[in-house]
Parts: C-alpha cells; sequence; structure tokens
C-alpha cells in the first residue's frame, strides 16, 4: 500500500542447522570464512543518513509544503487528499491556521520513505538545507515551536488511546478491504494510485497486484488467518462508528474540547472520504454505516465547512 514500508529480519538464523561434514566441528555453515570475516571486520555495516530532496524540489519557499498523495489540482484548490493518513495531518495544520499548501507526491520522493511531510519556508537558497523535512511523527512537536500558533493542547481523557485504536484497527482495516480489495473500487485504486505512477499496461498490472496484495497481508496478519471476511470487517467498523458516535454525543468536538484536535483530524480523515460523494465510490458499505449517526456526519460536514 502506498503507505507501508515493511522490512523483513533476517539477522536470525534457524536454529537447527546441523554442520556438514565437510566443516569444522561446532562450526555453523553459515560462518563467514576467515578472510572475508577480516574484510567485514575492517567495513562494519552502516546506517544511512534519510534520503536528499529530488533536484526539482524548489530552491526557496514562502510557505510551508505539505507533500501528500493528491493531484495537481486538487493540490492548486487546496483540496482534501484522497489518503487517510496525508489527510489527518493536512487537516491538523489547518486547525493551527498554518499558512501552508500542498504538492503532488509519493512515498518514494519522502525522506523517510513515507507520507506526508512537511518542507518548512524558507526565505534565503543559503538556507534550504539548514532545515530538514519534517515527518508526520514530528508535525506536532514542530507545531510546538511555531510562534505563531498560540497552543497546542490536546485531552487527557484515559480514553483517548482506546478510541485512537478503533481508527487505527477496525475502521482503517474495513477501509483497506473497501479500498483496495473490493473489485468494484478497482477503477477508483487505479485512478488515485496507479495511472499517476505508469501509463503501461503491465506496470499498472503489476502495481494493482502489489496495493492488492500489501493489503491482504496486513488484514490476514491482523486476523491470524489468511480467509477474509467482508462481513466481519464492517461488523467490527460499525462497532467502532457506535463507540465514536457515543463518545462524540452533543460536542462538536472529541473529548469535550473548546477547538477541534488530533484525534477530530484522525477521525475526519476517515469520514470525510468515507462520506464524499466525489471521491468515485462504486461500492461504499461504510457510507451506510456512518450515516447512520448523525453527529459524526455533522462532524465531518463541519470540519469541511470550517477548514475546506
Amino acid at each position: 500500500m502506498p503507505d507501508d514500508d515493511k522490512r523483513r529480519d533476517t539477522s536470525k538464523q534457524p536454529a537447527d542447522n546441523a554442520p556438514s561434514r565437510a566443516t569444522t566441528p561446532g562450526r555453523s555453515i553459515f560462518a563467514l570464512p576467515a578472510p572475508l570475516k577480516r574484510i567485514f571486520d575492517q567495513f562494519p555495516l552502516v546506517t544511512y543518513d534519510a534520503n536528499e530532496l529530488p533536484e526539482r524540489a524548489p530552491k526557496t519557499r514562502n510557505q510551508h509544503v505539505l507533500h501528500v498523495f493528491t493531484n495537481e489540482k486538487d493540490a492548486i484548490d487546496g483540496r482534501p487528499s484522497f489518503n487517510p493518513g496525508c489527510l489527518k495531518w493536512q487537516t491538523y495544520l489547518r486547525f493551527f491556521d498554518i499558512p501552508f499548501r500542498t504538492v503532488p507526491s509519493s512515498n518514494h520522493a519522502s525522506p523517510s520513505g513515507m507520507l506526508p511531510f512537511l518542507q518548512p519556508a524558507v526565505s534565503t537558497p543559503e538556507t534550504i538545507n539548514a532545515l530538514d523535512p519534517i515527518p508526520s511523527n514530528k508535525l506536532k512537536k514542530w507545531l510546538v515551536s511555531q510562534k505563531t500558533v498560540n497552543s497546542v493542547e490536546e485531552s487527557a481523557d484515559i480514553r483517548y488511546e482506546a478510541y485512537a485504536s478503533l481508527l487505527d484497527n477496525r475502521i482503517r482495516k474495513a477501509w483497506l478491504y473497501q479500498l483496495y480489495l473490493e473489485p468494484r473500487n478497482s477503477p477508483l485504486v487505479k485512478r488515485l494510485y496507479i495511472a499517476p505512477c505508469s501509463s503501461q499496461p503491465l506496470v499498472q498490472k503489476a502495481i494493482a497486484h502489489q496495493l492488492r496484495s500489501a493489503a491482504a497481508l496486513e488484514l490476514e496478519k491482523s486476523a491470524g488467518s489468511n480467509v477474509l471476511s467482508a462481513l466481519d470487517l464492517l461488523n467490527d467498523a460499525e462497532e467502532a462508528f457506535q463507540t465514536l458516535a457515543d463518545s462524540l454525543g452533543q460536542d462538536q468536538w472529541f473529548f469535550g474540547q473548546k477547538y477541534p484536535g488530533l484525534f477530530d483530524a484522525s477521525v475526519f480523515a476517515y469520514a470525510g472520504l468515507i462520506l464524499d460523494e466525489a471521491f468515485g465510490w462504486k461500492h461504499n458499505p461504510l457510507q451506510e454505516l456512518l450515516s447512520k449517526h448523525e453527529n459524526l456526519v455533522d462532524h465531518r460536514n463541519r470540519v469541511t465547512e470550517l477548514y475546506y
């Protein structure tokens, strides 16, 4: 999937590897020969710094630039990203009235290998390299450092983590299945993620396979089975929506806060796209489940009207 970055751990070898007759007793067949080992000892493994930004990145910026999954037209119009992970942080920045613009990007362009990331504004070419890109996991800390932001306060409600897990697990899993594994939504995936990468049919087919496989693998790992049930995933999402609706109640923002916070942005990241009539869904059962909760729909509309 666009925001996946999984790596396989190959540091451990099977414990039942027995030495062959040609090997010295007690010596593993996977051990390096002494001459090679001396070479590797002189050149140990190193961890490289994050990738540099592409050469086409602007040399001066009078605005902060948020790199997200989007297209050229939506970026110019300031429309929400079509990716929940990107839309969460795009919305959060808007909550604090941070001036920024969005640009279309991909995980390959990100120094961390994942979108979104922010390029802070700079005034001169000499200072362009002095400001490192801000990955999403450091955006909240960066906001605190901005003098233009009065404060960045989040709820201390003990239920926060539990409710956040509903989004990160139940709702996210139903989203993954509906978008990537539901055949009727294949044209949508192609328009959003595949066609912008290549116009070659064979390449598009390979990308589509990779996206479906990544989504299926994540869901199978979570379920502990290679048999996925769309009905079970939707039932879990329905329960999650009900819990979120009960939590919001009659309040404008979650946890009774006076102003919207990161959790509000997280909920909008899914609700905004699920309820977007222009998004391009061909099959959207999540819309039916979410629409049952008027206060969640109002919350989504409130964020849209005030910040988009």
